[in-house]
C-alpha cells in the first residue's frame, strides 16, 4: 500500500480524487457506495493488485473529490466515472461498484457502452424496477437512516469505530477504519440522492439495453438488509441478458464486508470467464 499513487484529475467538470495501485497491468476501477470513499475498497484492492492496476475513485462529494451543490444522481455520477476512464486513458477497464457505485457503473455501461470491458455490481439500488409506493413506514426508515448518516459527522472517530464494531461484529478491522474515515469526509450534500425520484432522466429499458460487455450482479439476503431481491435480479437480467448472478447467503447490503471470502470467490469466478 505504501507505493500506491494518489492524484487528482478533471472529469465531467469536477476535480476528482483517486488512489491507484499502478503497474503495467489490466485496469480495474472500483466505485464505492454513498458516504464511503475510494479507500473503503482497500481490502479488495490488496487482493487484486498483484494482477490489476486498481483505481479507487472518490465519487463527487466524497473523500477528497470536489462537492458541487447539486447533481448527485446516476447520470451525473456515470459521467464522472466515464471521465475518469478517459482521463487516465484506461483501455476496457473492469469496473466493480457497490450500492450507489454499482448503479453508477450500470448507468455508465449503458451511456458509454464502448468504455468498459466488464462490470460487476454489488447490491445496487434496484431503480430499474417500477417505483414503489412510499409508505409511512418506509419514509420513517429513510428519515432515520439520513439522520444516522448526518449525526456520524459530529461524533469522535474512536466513538464511531466502537459503535460500528458493536453493530457489525463480523467486519474486519481492515474494513472498519477506512469506513469510519469516509464518514468524517463526505459532504452532506451527497445525501440529496435520497430525494424523490433520484434516477429521474434514466430510461432504464433503453439504457440497459445498450450494455454489451459481460456483467455480474452480486446479491445477498434481503432479510439481512440487502436491496436486490430475486424478482429485481430477474428483471435486471431481462434487460441485460448476458448478466450473470451470484448469490451470497449470510450477508446484507455490505456483502464484501460480511462475507469477504465468498465474495472474492464470486468475483474471481467471473474474472476467470471474462479475462482471457
Amino acid at each position: 500500500m505504501s507505493d500506491w499513487q494518489s492524484g487528482e484529475l478533471f472529469a465531467n467538470g469536477l476535480c476528482i480524487h483517486y488512489t491507484r495501485t499502478g503497474g503495467d497491468k489490466p485496469p480495474f476501477v472500483l466505485s464505492h457506495g454513498i458516504t464511503d470513499d475510494g479507500l473503503c475498497w482497500t481490502p479488495v484492492a490488496k487482493v487484486l493488485e498483484p494482477h490489476y492496476d486498481v483505481v479507487m475513485v472518490d465519487a463527487r462529494g466524497h473523500g477528497r473529490s470536489e462537492a458541487p451543490q447539486e447533481g448527485y444522481g446516476p447520470i451525473e455520477q456515470a459521467g464522472d466515472l466515464a471521465g475518469v476512464v478517459a482521463w487516465l486513458e484506461l483501455k476496457k477497464p473492469i469496473l466493480l461498484g457497490h450500492s450507489m457505485g454499482a448503479v453508477t457503473t450500470l448507468v455508465m455501461a449503458g451511456f458509454y457502452p464502448d468504455l468498459p470491458g466488464a462490470i460487476m455490481l454489488e447490491d445496487p439500488p434496484d431503480w430499474w424496477m417500477p417505483a414503489k409506493q412510499i409508505t409511512p413506514e418506509v419514509a420513517e426508515r429513510f428519515a432515520t437512516g439520513l439522520k444516522w448518516m448526518t449525526d456520524l459527522k459530529s461524533k469522535p472517530r474512536q466513538q464511531i469505530i466502537a459503535e460500528q464494531r458493536a453493530a457489525a461484529p463480523g467486519w474486519s478491522e481492515a474494513e472498519l477504519e477506512p469506513w469510519v474515515d469516509s464518514k468524517l469526509r463526505f459532504n452532506p450534500q451527497v445525501l440529496s440522492i435520497f430525494g424523490p425520484n433520484p434516477a429521474a432522466g434514466v430510461d432504464w429499458k433503453a439504457t440497459l439495453g445498450r450494455i454489451t460487455c459481460p456483467a455480474l450482479l452480486i446479491t445477498a439476503d434481503p432479510a439481512l438488509g440487502s436491496i436486490v431481491t430475486e424478482d429485481s435480479a430477474k428483471a435486471l437480467k431481462v434487460l441485460v441478458p448476458q448478466l450473470k448472478i451470484a448469490h451470497i447467503p449470510g450477508a446484507g447490503h455490505n456483502i464484501r464486508r460480511e462475507q469477504f471470502d465468498q465474495y472474492l470467490v464470486a468475483v474471481r469466478a467471473f474474472l476467470d470467464d471474462v479475462v482471457k
